[in-house]
């Protein structure tokens, strides 16, 4: 988690974000696969990141498995077969150690003061991870803040003895180390480089198995500023030669749009600053050109935005934990995979004493996890209303590896930058949609098969029954095959953006606040192409 964050937000805090005031949204896109479409998406495209020292609050023992966990995870591998990918890390992975005869799975050391100091795990830490679904993938986070290669490298290979390789598909040597040691792109590079040569000797692996930097500033803007070449990153780390052996798989970079971990950020971390597509895209444009020197160099899964979520230091109460947290992931997922990141990990955790005096938040689990799967002193065993956008992500993927998406509304212009409101976006950031194609499926014709359609236009719980909820149409009748054309849609719904409980969320009318889906599902009949859209909602379109 970031203790700093530069916010291109900053720049831009006169962005209006009144109703959107545009009561119908004719979508003009050619019903072709454009131009910018993405890679095929990967079937893990929203995953997660776990912090490592509390893993198993999470995922729980052999004696005790948390059974909340199983089924929420579950849920999401059968809408695509694909279990979603986990990271085991943070930065509690900066002080992780291996001790063969702990007779414990996890022990965490917190002195007197309450603060976390690190944490030792032993051969029945194994035990849990193979307690997430069948075939999920996990990608290992390393301690590099101590410089201890052995210590790390005890680690590694108690990570390949204890999964193997079908389960362990990366190697992670350090966490955000953007924020400790004064390293630069060449002294990183050369430790980093060193020290995964000398594990992939030692496990004796075939393949590309490291995921590079996992840095956390954000990129300097513009993108030529002064300073923004010496920053350490992917692009820099691969440029002072941290694959000189060839060790490199993907490389990973945080990302954390607002911050409670110091005083003058808390204010700015809103709700309606959150849930503003301007914004959103403003800021992941930042990461463009990383995105394509990564990708010409390693390959087009090769970027990954390795652990992230809306509020770094745990998140903030009433933005973090509520469905307008739903439509921002379900916003940031989507246009980060049309800039073509491969996967996106969101960081489940809880507050740490020792990442920032001034923080907001102490003890307890995050206000941003998407479940609580422990009572702690944020509250009861819970589900919170984000949980259902991975619902919607994961039907949105289905069994198909040929899907591609772009962005339709607002779009981008020819150099890639998002059209922002003075630049042709009339909703005020509000009014999104993003379509999909796939090359694979011979009966749509070279038609979209999926549209996601988003108003972000807040709309409270409170304003129920003394304001008219507003609502915005979408024509998509330009992207039919026929005028006449029934379509199907399904849509995550709430009372209002500021709502905080998963069940009265929905996802296609079925709620899943006990982690198994109660109600039948909901699904529309339209005909027409025009899909009316309420403020804070968004639907799925089936073509």
């Amino acid at each position: 988690m970031s203790a700093t964050r530069t916010g291109i937000f900053l720049l831009f805090g006169l962005l209006q974000t009144a109703c959107a005031n545009l009561p119908t949204l004719k979508l003009k896109n050619s019903p072709n696969l454009p131009l910018d479409a993405s890679h095929f998406l990967h079937p893990s495209l929203a995953s997660f990141s776990i912090e490592t020292a509390f893993f198993e609050e999470f995922v729980g023992n052999t004696t005790e498995p948390n059974i909340l966990t199983k089924n929420l995870l579950e849920n999401l591998k059968s809408r695509t077969s694909v279990p979603v990918e986990i990271r085991i890390g943070g930065i509690t992975a900066d002080s992780t150690y291996w001790d063969p005869n702990l007779n414990v799975s996890l022990f965490n050391f917190i002195d007197k003061t309450g603060a976390l100091q690190n944490t030792t795990i032993g051969p029945g830490f194994w035990n849990s991870v193979k307690l997430l679904p069948e075939g999920t993938k996990v990608t290992m986070n390393l301690d590099l803040q101590d410089l201890d290669l052995g210590g790390a490298l005890a680690v590694a290979k108690a990570a390949w003895d204890g999964l193997g390789s079908d389960q362990v598909v990366g190697f992670e040597i350090g966490n955000e180390p953007d924020h400790y040691l004064q390293f630069t792109p060449q002294n990183y590079s050369e430790i980093w480089g060193t020290w995964a040569k000398n594990i992939s000797d030692d496990l004796e692996l075939n393949a590309p198995t490291f995921q590079v930097a996992a840095t956390v500033e954000d990129p300097l803007w513009p993108f030529n500023a002064p300073g923004a070449s010496s920053a350490l990153d992917c692009v820099s780390a691969l440029k002072a030669g941290a694959d000189r052996a060839g060790v490199i798989r993907t490389c990973s970079e945080h990302t954390y749009q607002y911050s409670v971990c110091d005083p003058p950020r808390i204010p700015i971390a809103t709700l309606p600053n959150l849930v503003n597509h301007t914004r959103l895209a403003m800021y992941l444009d930042l990461w463009q050109p990383r995105i394509h020197s990564v990708r010409e160099q390693l390959g087009p899964h090769s970027f990954v935005i390795g652990e992230y979520n809306s509020v770094s230091c745990s998140g903030k109460d009433g933005v973090s934990n509520t469905f307008g947290q739903a439509l921002w992931l379900l916003d940031t997922t989507l246009y980060a995979a049309s800039l073509n990141v491969s996967r996106l990990y969101l960081h489940q955790g809880g507050p740490l004493a020792l990442q920032s005096s001034v923080q907001l938040n102490h003890g307890g689990l995050s206000l941003y996890d998407m479940w609580y799967p422990v009572q702690n002193l944020n509250g009861p065993i819970k589900v919170f209303p984000s949980y259902a956008t991975y619902l919607f992500i994961t039907e949105t993927l289905g069994r198909s590896t040929t899907v591609q998406i772009s962005n339709l509304y607002p779009g981008r212009q020819a150099n890639g930058s998002s059209i922002t409101t003075a630049m042709g976006d009339l909703s005020s950031g509000q009014l999104v949609a993003y379509g999909f194609w796939d090359t694979s499926n011979v009966t749509s014709h070279g038609f979209p098969t999926k549209l996601a359609l988003l108003n972000l236009e807040i709309y409270n719980q409170t304003q129920v029954g003394t304001t008219p909820r507003p609502s915005s149409t979408f024509d998509i009748s330009g992207l039919l095959r026929a005028p006449n054309q029934t379509v199907r849609v399904r849509r995550l719904q709430a009372p209002g953006a500021d709502v905080k409980d998963a069940n009265v969320t929905t996802w296609a009318g079925q709620t899943f606040d006990s982690g198994v889906a109660v109600g039948r599902v909901i699904e529309e009949s339209v005909v027409g192409g025009k899909i009316a859209v309420p403020a804070s909602e968004a639907v799925l379109v089936f073509l």
